[in-house]
């Protein structure tokens, strides 16, 4: 039997690639969110539904998916993996990427139907305690404590391996929404981009936070992008322009066009880099 094994290389480098926060927007139609499925490679599937993607590793061992979405997706989700006709075994692992709702929110049910959940030391810290997410800028949002059935189980700090089926997976996303409120650094996602492209074959497909399956040209060209645009913000410091300065005079306009989105448009990547570099976390209303 051929067995996959799915290396979490560490949190940090996979949750990067989230980008929307949830209950930033109203709460959609639930019975009107469909799952489309998307198959990658081998045993390998993408989940497309509300929120961010989900991984699947779906074989004879049973099965294990990265990130979960939202808990009333949850049946949807079982079903649409059952409805591949591979195996009639549950989800056995749940391996949360980061802590964010539309990624984690499902952690509930499927605990309930007895998934194991796994995700790194600081993820689990996140949920319990909640508090303040956001760019440091504009985007913010308060992300309220996760009830005790929502935690995982199985924590790591560097790495964790679950040996399950037969394939290899990986995550990416585009202009991000990088968490600076909780800690998060422009830095940070750079260096975890790096130390993740060294350990990819030149084959590998990425499926990514949000967004379409990609390769590994994608990843290299987010971190180009990230770097540059991380130099053109860092030149600004050292010349004691202010963020103000720095949106009025459009410093990332050359990468606009191919990064700017709905969620994080070009100023709000310039607080983000901004921010970063300068340690600064924005002021947000705490939860009771």
């Amino acid at each position: 039997m051929r067995r996959l094994c799915l290396s979490i290389i560490a949190a940090s480098l996979l949750s990067a690639f989230s980008l929307a926060l949830a209950g930033a927007q109203q709460d959609p139609d639930w019975s009107k969110v469909q799952i489309k499925v998307t198959k990658v490679s081998g045993n390998i599937y993408m989940l497309e539904g509300e929120g961010g993607n989900i991984a699947a590793s779906v074989g004879e061992d049973g099965i294990v998916i990265v990130d979960d979405q939202f808990a009333p997706l949850a049946e949807k989700i079982q079903a649409a993996l059952k409805g591949l006709g591979i195996t009639d075994k549950p989800v056995r692992f749940v391996i949360n990427t980061h802590y964010h709702g539309d990624h984690a929110g499902g952690n509930v049910p499927f605990s309930q139907a007895g998934s194991t959940v796994i995700a790194q030391d600081n993820v689990r810290k996140r949920l319990e305690s909640g508090g303040a997410a956001g760019n440091g800028g504009s985007i913010k949002m308060d992300v309220k404590p996760a009830e005790k059935a929502a935690l995982p189980i199985i924590t790591f700090e560097h790495d964790v391996t679950v040996h399950l089926n037969g394939e290899n997976d990986f995550v990416r996303y585009g202009f991000p929404f990088i968490d600076v409120a909780s800690g998060g650094s422009v830095q940070g996602m750079i260096s975890a981009m790096e130390k993740a492209s060294a350990q990819l074959p030149a084959d590998v497909k990425v499926i990514p936070g949000h967004g379409q399956l990609s390769n590994l040209d994608d990843v290299r060209e987010f971190v180009k992008m990230l770097k540059e645009t991380s130099a053109v913000v860092e030149k600004a410091l050292k010349q004691h322009k202010t963020l103000e300065q720095m949106k009025q005079e459009k410093i990332l306009d050359p990468w606009a066009k191919r990064w700017s989105g709905d969620f994080v448009k070009t100023d709000a990547f310039i607080e983000t880099l901004y921010n970063s570099m300068t340690g600064t976390k924005g002021e947000f209303v705490k939860h009771n």
